[in-house]
C-alpha cells in the first residue's frame, strides 16, 4: 500500500536547483569509458558550478573527477589514453590542466595570454592546439603596429571600426583576437600560430599531424562570415580553402587525411546548415545527403575509424536522431531516433553514448550498443523520479499554408498525465524563427510547473521552422506573423474543438518567440495573457542595433542584398501593438545583444501610452539574451515564476476587442486566422 510519503509531488521553478544537465561527452580511446561535464547549481552562490564525471561503459558507478575550485569543462582524452585535458578557471581565466586517467590532483598545464575557448590534442600525444584570446588595441584597426603593445589609456573607448563590433554574451569585441596556439604537453610551453584581425573559431589537426584545418572569420569591414583555412603545424603557409560559404563551422579531418569535413549555410543569415567534404588534394568541395539534410550541431560530426562514413546529430521534423552517412554517394542510416531530441552524443567503441532533451526525462547519459538494447548510464537526477508524471505527446494539425491552401504541421503537447480536458493552454513559441521547439529542461522550467499547476502546454513547429524542409523553412521569409500566426490560431482552434482546452489561452515566446506574441497581441484578443521575452519588436531598429542583425534581417525580410525598410516597418509588431487589448509581461536581459533592450521599452511603452491594457516591464541587469535557460539561477526562478503569476492571473478574463481597423471589424477580432 502507497503511503503519503511515496506520492509525487508536483513540479515547482525551485527544481531548477536540483536539476543536473549533461553538457559534453568525451569517449576514451579505448571505447570502455567516457567523461562528461555536467552543470548544476551553487544555490548560496546564486551561480552555476561544472564537474568532469567518468562512467564505465559496463554500466560501472560513475566517478567524480574534477572537484575544482572554479568550473571544468570540454574534457579532451590524450590519443594515447592516459591523460585527460580539460579547461579550468581555478586560477582566473580558463586554462587548459591535465588529469592522469586513474585519478589524482589536476595540474594547470603553461600559461597562456588570455582564455582558452577551445582546445584538441596532436595526434601523437605531445602537444594540444588550443584556442586563446589575445589583447589588441582597438586604434590598430587591424594593423600591426611595431612593439605590438596595446596603448595605455585612463579612457578606454569602444571604437567600432568593423562588424560585428559586439556579441551577445561577450559584449565589445574588438579588444581582443583569439589565435591557435600549440601548447607543449611535457613543458607548457606555447608558440602562437596564427595572427591577424580575426578570430579562430574551430579547428582539428591532421592525423599525421602536419597539418592543421580551421574556420575563422574574415578580416576588414565584415567579420561575420567565416571560411575555412589550412596551415602547417607551425602555422606556416595558411591558405584559404572555401569562399562560397557564409559560415563554416567546426572541420574535421578524415582518419585517413584525405578529407576534411565541415558544417556550413550558404547564405547570409541563414542558420540551416549542410553537411560539406573537402578532398585535401583537389579542394573539391561536396555536400553529403541533399539540402534537407541538415545537422542540428556542427560538434557532433565524427569520422568512422575506416574514413567510409560519418556520423552526426541530423535535425529532422523537429526531433533529432544519430545518422551515419557514407562518405560517397548512399542513403543515411538511423543509429538512433524516437520521438526526442539529442544534446550531445559520442561514439564510444561500437557503441554510441548520448543525452536526451525531452520534458518527461532528465538530462542523462545513454548507452546503445550496435545491435543492443538502449540503456541508461547515469543517474544524476534522482528527484525527478519523485516528480508528477507530464504526459508529452506529438499532435498533428490542419492549418492554412499562406497560399490559399492547408497543410498538416506537428507540434507538443505537454499535459499532466491522466487529466481530463478542457484545460487552460500555454501557447509557447519557440524562437528563431528558423529552429524549432526546443525540449531541453533548463529553458523550459515553466512547463513542468503548469503542467502540475493543471495546465496544458502547446509548443508547435509552424511554417519556418526548420527541420521540415528548406521550402516549409523559406516560405516565411518576407511574411513574419502572416503565414505563421494563423497556423497558431488554427491549432489552438483544433485543441478547443477536440476537449483539450477551452478559452483561458496565453501565448509566450522569446526572441522570435517574442517577436510573433506581441505580434499577435496586435492582431487578435484570443489570448487572455501574454508573455514577451527578448523580442523583436521593431525590425527596423533591430537591424541596426542587434549583433547580427545587419546580415540577419535582410535574409529574413526576403533579400539578403538589401534591407526592406518598409516590410520591416509592415511586418514589425510595433506597428500594431497599440491596438492591443492582452495584458501583456514583457522581460529583458538588460545586456542583451542579439534582441536588444530598446525593443521591449518600445512595445512597453507604446502600449502603455496608448490606452488602459495591463503591462510590465521586467529588466534583469547584468543578462543577456539568454537570461531564460543560461542566465543566474535567481533570475532564472524569478523569470520563470513571474510567466507563472501573469498568465495564471490574467487568463480567468476574457481580452477585450480589439479596435476596428479597415480590414478586421472588432467583432472579428477573436477569431482572425
Amino acid at each position: 500500500m502507497r503511503t503519503i510519503a511515496d506520492m509525487p509531488s508536483p513540479f515547482s521553478v525551485e527544481d531548477l536547483y536540483l536539476h543536473r544537465k549533461v553538457t559534453e561527452l568525451a569517449a576514451a580511446p579505448d571505447g570502455g569509458s567516457l567523461a562528461c561535464t555536467v552543470r548544476f547549481v551553487d544555490r548560496e552562490k546564486d551561480d552555476y558550478v561544472t564537474r568532469i564525471w567518468s562512467l564505465g561503459a559496463g554500466g560501472e558507478e560513475g566517478r567524480q573527477l574534477t572537484r575544482g575550485p572554479g568550473n571544468d569543462k570540454s574534457p579532451r582524452w590524450s590519443p594515447d589514453g592516459p591523460r585527460l585535458a580539460f579547461l579550468s578557471d581555478r586560477g582566473g581565466a580558463a586554462q587548459v590542466h591535465l588529469l592522469a586517467r586513474g585519478g589524482g590532483e589536476a595540474a594547470p598545464l603553461g600559461k597562456l595570454p588570455g582564455a582558452v575557448s577551445d582546445l584538441c590534442w596532436m595526434p601523437d600525444s605531445q602537444a594540444l592546439l588550443v584556442a586563446a584570446a589575445v589583447t589588441v588595441d582597438p586604434d590598430w584597426r587591424g594593423e600591426r603596429p611595431n612593439g605590438r603593445e596595446p596603448a595605455q589609456r585612463k579612457v578606454q573607448p569602444q571604437i567600432a571600426w568593423k562588424l560585428p563590433y559586439k556579441s551577445d554574451g561577450m559584449g565589445y569585441m574588438l579588444s581582443r583576437e583569439i589565435h591557435l596556439f600549440r601548447l607543449d604537453a611535457a613543458s607548457g610551453e606555447h608558440r602562437q600560430l596564427t595572427d591577424g584581425a580575426f578570430d579562430v573559431l574551430a579547428f582539428d589537426a591532421a592525423p599525421g599531424g602536419d597539418r592543421i584545418a580551421y574556420a575563422r572569420t574574415r578580416a576588414g569591414r565584415f567579420g561575420h562570415r567565416t571560411d575555412l583555412w589550412v596551415c602547417g603545424s607551425d602555422g606556416e603557409g595558411a591558405r584559404q580553402l572555401t569562399h562560397e560559404f557564409a559560415m563554416v563551422m567546426s572541420p574535421r579531418w578524415s582518419p585517413d587525411g584525405k578529407w576534411i569535413a565541415f558544417s556550413a549555410s550558404g547564405p547570409e543569415g541563414d542558420a540551416q546548415t549542410n553537411l560539406f567534404v573537402l578532398e585535401f588534394a583537389s579542394g573539391q568541395v561536396r555536400r553529403l545527403g541533399d539540402a534537407d539534410v541538415q545537422v542540428a550541431d556542427p560538434e557532433s560530426v565524427r569520422w568512422a575509424p575506416d574514413s567510409t562514413s560519418l556520423l552526426f546529430l541530423q535535425q529532422h521534423r523537429g526531433r533529432h536522431r544519430i545518422v551515419r552517412v557514407p562518405a560517397q554517394d548512399g542513403p543515411l542510416q538511423v543509429l538512433a531516433a524516437g520521438n526526442r531530441q539529442f544534446g550531445a552524443f559520442v561514439p564510444l567503441g561500437d557503441a554510441i553514448a548520448f543525452t536526451v532533451d525531452h520534458p518527461a526525462q532528465p538530462s542523462e547519459v545513454h548507452l546503445c550498443p550496435a545491435g543492443g538494447a538502449e540503456r541508461q548510464l547515469s543517474d544524476f537526477n534522482p528527484w525527478w523520479k519523485e516528480r508528477d508524471a507530464v504526459l508529452v505527446e506529438t499532435w498533428e494539425f490542419e492549418v492554412p499554408d499562406g497560399r490559399g491552401g492547408t497543410e498538416r504541421i506537428e507540434g507538443w503537447l505537454l499535459r499532466p498525465e491522466g487529466a481530463q480536458g478542457p484545460l487552460p493552454l500555454l501557447n509557447d513559441v519557440h524562437g528563431g524563427p528558423f529552429s524549432y521547439a526546443l525540449l531541453d529542461y533548463d529553458t523550459n522550467v515553466f512547463w513542468q510547473a503548469l503542467c502540475s499547476r493543471g495546465w496544458a502546454v502547446l509548443a508547435l513547429n509552424a511554417v519556418g521552422s526548420a527541420s521540415y524542409g528548406r521550402e516549409f523553412c523559406l516560405r516565411l521569409t518576407g511574411h513574419w506573423g502572416e503565414y505563421d500566426l494563423p497556423q497558431h490560431l488554427a491549432a489552438i482552434r483544433q485543441l478547443r474543438e477536440e476537449g483539450v482546452c477551452d478559452d483561458r489561452v496565453a501565448i509566450a515566446g522569446k526572441s522570435y518567440g517574442g517577436y510573433l506574441s506581441a505580434w499577435a497581441i496586435g492582431q487578435c484578443n484570443l489570448f487572455r495573457a501574454a508573455v514577451v521575452m527578448a523580442p523583436i519588436g521593431n525590425i527596423e531598429t533591430h537591424y541596426g542595433t542587434s549583433d547580427g542583425g545587419y546580415y540577419a534581417d535582410p535574409f529574413y525580410m526576403g533579400d539578403e542584398k538589401r534591407f526592406d525598410r518598409e516590410l520591416a516597418k509592415q511586418l514589425s509588431p510595433m506597428t500594431h501593438v497599440e491596438r492591443a487589448t492582452t495584458p501583456t509581461l514583457f522581460m529583458q536581459g538588460a545586456e542583451d545583444e542579439r534582441c536588444p533592450k530598446c525593443q521591449s521599452e518600445e512595445l512597453f511603452v507604446s502600449l502603455m501610452r496608448a490606452g488602459q491594457t495591463q503591462a510590465e516591464l521586467v529588466l534583469y541587469p547584468g543578462e543577456d539574451h539568454h537570461f531564460l535557460g543560461e542566465g543566474t539561477p535567481s533570475v532564472r526562478e524569478d523569470a520563470a515564476r513571474r510567466i507563472i503569476d501573469w498568465v495564471e492571473r490574467h487568463v480567468r478574463t476574457p481580452a477585450p476587442p480589439l479596435p476596428a481597423t479597415a480590414d478586421a471589424p472588432a467583432a472579428d477580432q477573436a477569431q482572425r486566422s
